[in-house]
């Protein structure tokens, strides 16, 4: 790829799944992509995201939550919607931007002990990551 391709996933509030296919598409990706995540609203990067994907190898503790607000103008070729909510409220973006809708149930709302939360964190987590290995293979061949 001669030039980096630029993706922004987006969620209602970037604390758990755009913040983890963010950390997947730089893992997966490798070279070639300029990665970004945000959120309807900024909130925090949510504690049992961070576990989920330190189990797996990435470490995304470093990352933190951003308004899509600070992206307006910005071009982008991809547009990743994680949510029902971000893709109805999704401003358009200068340029060409691919919008591509990816829903995935909320882990931040289920309700129960800490690791019966974090099954679905990592559900989610294991998601996304299907849906990043299909989007890259699609785009390689």
């Amino acid at each position: 790829m001669s030039q980096n391709k630029k993706i922004l996933f987006l969620c209602t509030g970037n604390s758990v799944r755009s913040q983890m296919a963010e950390g997947l598409m730089r893992f997966l990706g490798g070279e070639g992509w300029k990665i970004q995540s945000a959120g309807i609203i900024s909130s925090y990067v949510h504690p049992l995201a961070i576990r989920a994907m330190e189990e797996i190898g990435i470490d995304i503790s470093g990352q933190t939550s951003k308004s899509m607000d600070q992206f307006r103008n910005e071009q982008f070729d991809y547009v990743v919607t994680l949510c029902d909510h971000a893709a109805m409220v999704c401003p358009n973006f200068p340029g060409k931007a691919k919008r591509i809708h990816w829903p995935f149930e909320d882990p931040a709302g289920v309700i129960g002990t800490v690791e019966e939360r974090f099954v679905v964190f990592r559900r989610v987590r294991d998601e996304i990551k299907t849906k990043i290995e299909e989007f890259l293979k699609s785009r390689s061949s």
